[in-house]
C-alpha cells in the first residue's frame, strides 16, 4: 500500500498543474470549429488536411459539441490542425483530500452502527470519545485500504 500512496502523490503533484484547465471554458461551437476558424482555415482545407470531405469535417464538428468523437479521431482533427489533443481527469481535490474523504465516510458509517448498538446497550459514548474513535478509524482505514473501501453503503 505505501507503493500506492506513492504513487498517488506523485499524481496529485501531475495533476495540481492541470487545475488551471478546469477553468477553461469550450468554445459554443467546439474546439475543432473555433481552432479552425481562427486559423483562417475553411472546412473544405481542413478535409483536404484529413483525407475527408467538407461535409465530414461538418460533421466531426458538431460530433464534438455532443462527446460523439472518439480520443482518436479527435487526435487526427488535431494533428490536421497543427495541434495535439490532450485529455485527462481533473479531481475536484487533491487525490489524498478525495481518500481521506472516503475513509471519513467509511468510518463515520461503521461508528454510527457501533453507537446504536451501544446506546441500545445504554454503554453509550461521550462526543469527544467518538471524535477520538473516529479520527483513530480514519487513520487505520488510510493506513490499510481494503477492498471494500469504496463500497457504497
Amino acid at each position: 500500500m505505501k507503493d500506492t500512496k506513492l504513487v498517488r502523490k506523485q499524481l496529485d503533484k501531475a495533476l495540481l498543474s492541470l487545475r488551471i484547465l478546469a477553468e477553461v471554458s469550450v468554445p459554443r461551437k467546439g474546439w475543432i470549429s473555433a481552432i479552425r476558424k481562427a486559423l483562417g482555415m475553411s472546412a473544405r482545407q481542413l478535409g483536404i488536411r484529413l483525407g475527408v470531405s467538407q461535409q465530414r469535417v461538418t460533421q466531426i464538428e458538431k460530433q464534438e459539441t455532443t462527446g460523439g468523437l472518439t480520443i482518436k479521431a479527435m487526435r487526427k482533427v488535431a494533428e490536421g490542425l497543427n495541434c495535439r489533443f490532450v485529455y485527462g481527469f481533473v479531481p475536484n481535490s487533491s487525490l489524498e483530500e478525495i481518500i481521506s474523504g472516503q475513509a471519513r465516510k467509511v468510518a463515520l458509517h461503521r461508528l454510527a452502527q457501533a453507537s446504536h448498538t451501544m446506546d441500545l446497550e445504554d454503554q453509550g459514548l461521550s462526543q469527544e470519545g467518538n471524535e477520538e474513535i473516529l479520527a483513530e478509524m480514519v487513520a487505520e482505514l488510510l493506513r490499510n485500504l481494503t477492498p471494500d473501501f469504496w463500497r457504497d453503503k
